[in-house]
């Protein structure tokens, strides 16, 4: 039986993006306040498809993935198939725009996986690119591109970070001790496996309460990835921070901001300062700063990716207010005696999260002794 072409084609298309995909997701955690895209180009020799660059989002933003490709590939790229997880810019910002330098390599066509939302694009970079009689196909791969690029995606339509809430709990639902005395509650690949969630987001943001309790560092200790370590945010409404704590003594190798209430008190605030930590100031009430106006300052300053690994107050308010995009729910087979342990939300029961209609179970992982349970928004 003969397959026809177009078959081969969307095929050949399908595993060219996957690779794509694969190389963007590098940049997932650095390269804020832009998107994270890969980008590689393929050329035909002999009728078989051979890569000759390979490029994605170099940490900060700058360069971007297509003229990392383009780079790479040299003038191998004249007459080849460009694959983009991303619509390529078509805007002057710090660098001219990927639009051009696709033009000038001598692309033929662009596989792009969808189009940018963001309004200084908006299909724009693919207009241009059918204007200088290149071919484009847009949406291969296009439900993978929108899980990458959710932060981005989030951050251009509804002015705040995609949130990811990390919940670790024992069997019977408690994440701390009697008086919230912390508690050992999952194994090694679970913490590693958190670890490397922390590389691949742009901030951490905890409570006050949990800095008081647990004094975390909240870096990424894996194995040559202190770099990658994203930057820690404290919702500190009255500016409690202790400067002995550790996330203060280590400020100034990575970037600590406290968010604080219009009322709190500026010698706290110039004591944090002198130790390196930023002191960003929002509306509050009732003791706490107000969620949402707290998330819109974060995609203000460029922040596309949240990750949530805060108490039980914290994360049940972040429930309530409807603001979590992705939950990772690590499960212990431990028990916490007695009734008086530290329920994972606070006043809310734990199918708050796992029976929501706002968010659906995507995956279920083993991790070691653990299992991690995956839910996105619907």
């Amino acid at each position: 039986m003969t397959v026809p072409d177009s078959t081969f084609a969307r095929s050949e298309d399908q595993r060219f993006m996957a690779l794509a995909l694969a190389l963007g997701r590098r940049g997932l955690g650095s390269v804020w306040p832009n998107p994270a895209v890969g980008a590689v180009v393929v050329r035909h020799r002999n009728g078989a498809p051979i890569i000759v660059g390979r490029g994605w989002t170099q940490p900060g933003g700058r360069p971007h993935a297509e003229t990392e490709a383009l780079g790479r590939a040299g003038g191998a790229a004249h007459d080849a198939t460009l694959y983009v997880t991303l619509e390529p810019c078509s805007h002057h910002g710090r660098t001219p725009p990927c639009v051009e330098a696709i033009v000038a390599a001598g692309i033929t066509r662009v596989v792009s996986a969808i189009e940018d939302p963001n309004p200084m694009v908006a299909g724009e970079g693919h207009a241009r690119l059918r204007a200088a009689r290149i071919a484009v196909e847009v949406g291969v791969c296009a439900q993978e591109a929108n899980h990458d690029n959710a932060g981005h995606f989030r951050r251009m339509r509804d002015g705040r970070p995609h949130v990811l809430l990390k919940l670790a709990v024992s069997a019977d639902g408690k994440v701390a001790l009697p008086g919230r005395r912390p508690l050992s509650i999952t194994g090694d690949i679970t913490r590693s496996r958190v670890h490397a969630l922390r590389a691949t987001n742009d901030a951490i943001l905890v409570g006050i309460g949990t800095v008081l309790a647990d004094n975390p560092q909240l870096t990424c200790r894996l194995p040559g990835m202190a770099a990658r370590s994203p930057v820690r945010i404290v919702l500190d409404t009255n500016l409690r921070l202790p400067l002995a704590s550790k996330l203060v003594q280590t400020a100034r190798d990575v970037p600590v901001w406290a968010i604080a209430g219009l009322e709190a008190p500026r010698d706290a605030e110039e004591a944090l300062r002198d130790a390196s930590v930023e002191v960003l100031r929002t509306t509050s009430s009732k003791s706490r700063v107000d969620l949402r106006a707290t998330l819109k300052l974060l995609a203000g300053r460029g922040i596309t990716r949240l990750m949530v690994e805060s108490g039980p107050r914290v994360a049940a308010t972040f429930v309530t207010a409807n603001l979590v995009d992705e939950a990772a729910l690590f499960r212990s087979r431990k028990v916490v005696a007695g009734s008086d342990g530290i329920d994972a939300f606070e006043d809310l029961p734990l199918s708050a999260l796992t029976q929501s209609s706002r968010l659906t179970l995507r995956a279920i992982e083993t991790a070691g002794e653990d299992s991690l349970e995956l839910f996105q928004r619907v």
